[in-house]
C-alpha cells in the first residue's frame, strides 16, 4: 500500500436530516454524508426503482409509452382513490397508456399507476418488487429490499440515502429522454389536476427532481437534484419531521454544495498518479495511472487542506500487463471519503533476468522479516 497525504479539514455544514448524502455528478465527489448506509423504510422514495424498471424497458425495446396497462380491482382498490393515499384517480377496470402513468408516478406519486405497471409487467406485485430487488444488485445496490411498487410500509423493505442518490444519479445519465417527467409543474387525470409534489422545483435552485415520500416510519424523505452554473448535484435525506422540514433541509444542502466547493484537477489526463513496486520484472516498479484526468470539488476554505491515499495490494508479480486494474485513488474530505479512482498499470512489465528475479526474492524477504 503507498499513500500521500496532507491533513484535512473540511468546511463543515450540519443538517436536521438524520440520514443525507449529497454527491456532484460530474466528478463523482461526495460533498457530504451523515449515516448515509443506515437502512432506512424507502417509503414514495421506492418508486425511484419502479420508474427505473419502466424506464429500462423502454430503452431496451420492450415496452413503448403507448403501450396499454389496465387498473385492476387490485390497483383501484389499494392505490386509487378510496385507499386513503397519492393516486392519479385512474378508473377501475380502465386502460391507460405507459407515459400517462409514468407521469402519475414521477409528477403526484400514484399508488394506483405502480401497482398497474407492476401487474403488468411482472404479473403481479410481489413479482414485480422481486425484480426491483434484482435490478438494484445490478446496479450495484447492496442495501435495497423491495417489496412492493410503491414503497408502502412492509416488513423487510429498505434503502439507503447513499443508494437513492445514486440511483437518481444513474436515471438521470441512463435516460436524458425520460428524465423531463420529474420536473412536471402538474398532471392532470380523470379531470383532476395535481401539482407536482417536489417542493424543490418552485424554489428557482435550478431543480428539476426527483422524489418525495412520506410514512410515519420513515417521516419525511426526498431525492433531488438541481443543475446550475455548469454543475449538477444529486442529494437524498430521510427521517425529517415534517414537510417543511424537508424543503428546507434540502435547499440549504443543495445551495451550499453550489456555493461552497470549486472544481480541481488533481492529476491531467495520462499523469503519473503513483507507482506500484513489482516482483521479479524486469523493472522494480510500474507506474500507476488513472483512466483520463482526475478531478475534484473541494471546499473554498481550507481547499488545500485534503487527504488522499492511493491504495493497492502489492508487489505486483511480473508479468504485468499494460492497464490491468491494480489500486484505487481514494480521497477524504475532512472525514468523509469523497472519492475513489480506480488506478491501472501505464506500462507492461516483463520477467525480468535470473538475478533480478533473484534481487526480488532478497528484497522481498528482508521485507517480510520487517512486517
Amino acid at each position: 500500500m503507498a499513500c500521500w497525504t496532507s491533513a484535512a479539514q473540511a468546511q463543515l455544514f450540519s443538517t436536521r436530516a438524520p440520514e443525507a448524502y449529497m454527491i456532484d455528478a460530474e466528478t463523482g465527489t461526495i460533498l457530504f454524508s451523515k449515516d448515509a448506509d443506515k437502512p432506512v423504510p424507502p417509503a414514495s422514495l421506492a418508486k425511484l426503482m419502479t420508474l427505473e424498471l419502466v424506464f429500462h424497458a423502454i430503452k431496451s425495446g420492450r415496452l413503448n409509452l403507448d403501450d396499454p396497462f389496465y387498473i385492476s380491482v387490485n390497483a383501484w382498490k389499494n392505490g386509487g382513490a378510496g385507499s386513503g393515499g397519492s393516486t392519479m384517480f385512474a378508473k377501475v377496470k380502465s386502460s391507460v397508456r405507459l407515459e400517462d402513468l409514468i407521469k402519475g408516478m414521477a409528477v403526484v406519486s400514484a399508488n394506483d399507476a405502480c401497482i398497474a405497471v407492476a401487474e403488468g409487467m411482472a404479473g403481479s406485485e410481489e413479482n414485480f418488487a422481486k425484480l426491483m430487488t434484482e435490478r438494484a444488485r445490478t446496479l450495484g445496490f447492496d442495501h435495497m429490499v423491495f417489496k412492493n411498487s410503491t414503497g408502502l410500509p412492509a416488513d423487510g423493505e429498505v434503502v439507503t440515502v447513499k443508494e437513492l442518490a445514486l440511483l437518481g444519479l444513474h436515471i438521470w445519465r441512463e435516460y436524458p429522454d425520460l428524465y423531463h417527467y420529474f420536473a412536471l409543474p402538474d398532471f392532470t387525470w380523470n379531470k383532476i389536476k395535481q401539482r407536482n409534489r417536489n417542493p424543490l422545483l418552485e424554489m428557482d435552485i435550478g431543480a428539476d427532481g426527483l422524489k418525495t415520500g412520506h410514512t410515519d416510519s420513515a417521516g419525511y424523505g426526498i431525492v433531488g437534484s438541481a443543475a446550475r452554473n455548469g454543475r449538477r448535484l444529486f442529494v437524498a435525506m430521510s427521517g425529517m419531521s415534517s414537510s417543511g422540514e424537508r424543503a428546507e433541509e434540502a435547499r440549504k444542502m443543495l445551495d451550499w454544495g453550489m456555493r461552497a466547493f470549486e472544481k480541481s484537477e488533481l492529476f491531467a489526463e495520462g499523469e503519473t498518479v503513483a507507482e506500484a513496486s513489482v516482483f521479479g520484472g524486469a523493472q522494480s516498479s510500474v507506474a500507476l495511472k488513472a483512466k483520463g484526468p482526475v478531478s475534484i470539488f473541494v471546499p473554498l476554505t481550507n481547499r488545500d487542506q485534503l487527504k488522499a491515499r492511493v491504495v493497492y495490494t502489492g508487489p505486483l508479480v511480473a508479468p504485468v500487463e499494460e492497464g490491468t486494474p491494480v489500486g484505487k485513488l481514494k480521497v477524504w474530505i475532512g472525514d468523509t471519503l469523497s472519492q475513489e479512482t480506480p488506478l491501472y498499470t501505464a506500462d507492461a512489465v516483463g520477467k525480468g533476468t535470473i538475478y533480478q528475479r533473484a534481487t526480488s526474492a532478497l528484497e522481498e524477504l528482508a521485507i517480510g522479516w520487517l512486517r
